[in-house]
């Protein structure tokens, strides 16, 4: 069985983040499995030629055109991929699109509708109502149509899935299936790879995007709070810049804390993992954010996180113990700082810690495991071909 994984772009940096790394785990883990998964997307910001593999995974990368800059990777195309698009999905026996309102994963999940092949759809918390014009012109163009016509549509939650059906009303999709992203297991808890467990300074890590989006400027307000009663605490700073670093650190600067904060860059595979594990609490204080891959990644390398009550991952959190929940306000400031820094201190007790780290783990062992993901998925597709 061959199978598409078509996601909007793919950088050197990760730059997109979350969508295109579960479209690699999950095409990974098909291989293991002996199926034929390949991934489509937009390349850019390469010194050369486009790749024809990623991590493991071959791929059909074309060349990003910024048609609109100021949506993003919402006005990226690539007119070579817009023409092969019927071709490529007719080699395909599933199409699986990680689906945003966009000019890529659109129109391949509009042809796969028109070629007849089973689709199969990941919105990542990507399609949810709006009063924004140009999502609304994207929702009549086609996203409604390809929702409700589409043979699974996968979602993170319950609150994705009321989002999604709020998209396509009066209409309710029952094509809807719940499919959370998955983790690989990372070996036995080491936790003496911590600076902290051999008496050195505590580590706190944000790691995602830095975008205005994920709120790294409340991570950064969080630090006073935390120095306070760890004065030679380190907070780094890791992630692609898309768009939110100067002001994050202008904001370091304004607190007088930037000598406690680092920041190391975009990471690969390998050194995400390092510092997620070298990490005593990890912080994502983004509101929106619908599972967030880094923060289950974190803690199944046994390291506590701290979220935001709106995260998808909350519940799940919250009832094994795993970490803290904090509440936060729309606009960044102190408060949100605060609230942060207060979680943070109390997973840094030795006693609270050490419960939190092993919870993490099971956390993720038992529900959250990319094989347990993959296993699911591929009943979906057994179900869509039928």
């Amino acid at each position: 069985m061959r199978v598409l994984h078509v996601v909007t772009l793919h950088t050197p940096s990760h730059a997109f983040g979350g969508p295109t790394r579960v479209a690699l785990s999950l095409s990974r883990g098909l291989r293991e499995r002996g199926v034929d998964a390949r991934l489509v997307t937009l390349g850019d910001e390469f010194d050369g030629p486009l790749p024809d593999e990623v991590e493991g995974v071959p791929a059909h990368l074309f060349q990003a055109r910024h048609l609109i800059r100021r949506f993003g990777v919402a006005g990226i195309t690539s007119p070579s991929l817009l023409a092969g698009a019927r071709r490529l999905v007719k080699s395909a026996d599933v199409v699986h699109v990680h689906l945003m309102r966009d000019l890529v994963t659109l129109p391949i999940a509009l042809a796969a509708l028109q070629c007849g092949r089973p689709l199969v759809l990941q919105t990542h918390g990507m399609i949810d109502p709006t009063e924004r014009l140009p999502a609304k012109i994207s929702d009549a163009f086609g996203v409604r149509r390809v929702l409700r016509r589409a043979q699974a549509v996968l979602c993170l939650t319950e609150t994705e899935r009321r989002n999604v059906n709020a998209v396509v009303e009066p209409v309710e999709l029952t094509n809807t299936v719940r499919l959370p992203n998955g983790v690989q297991p990372q070996g036995e808890y080491l936790p003496e790879l911590r600076a902290s467990a051999h008496g050195g300074p505590p580590t706190v890590l944000y790691l995602a995007r830095v975008h205005p989006a994920k709120r790294p400027e409340d991570f950064v307000e969080a630090v006073p709070g935390v120095l306070a009663r760890f004065p030679q605490a380190r907070f780094v700073l890791a992630g692609p810049d898309t768009g939110g670093l100067e002001a994050t650190l202008a904001r370091a600067r304004a607190l007088g804390v930037e000598g406690s904060v680092e920041y190391v860059g975009a990471l690969d595979r390998t050194e995400v993992y390092a510092h997620l594990r070298r990490a005593d609490v990890y912080v994502i204080p983004s509101i929106q954010e619908s599972f967030s891959l880094s923060a289950a990644e974190a803690m199944s390398v046994g390291t506590p996180v701290v979220v935001t009550r709106t995260c998808g991952l909350a519940p799940d959190i919250e009832a094994a113990g795993a970490g803290r929940l904090v509440d936060s306000r729309e606009e960044t400031g102190p408060e949100n700082g605060a609230r942060i820094a207060g979680a943070i201190l109390e997973l840094l007790d030795p006693a609270v810690h050490a419960a939190a780290s092993v919870a993490a783990r099971r956390l993720i062992q038992e529900s959250f495991t990319i094989d347990a993901i993959v296993d699911h998925l591929q009943k979906v597709y057994a179900d869509v071909r039928r």
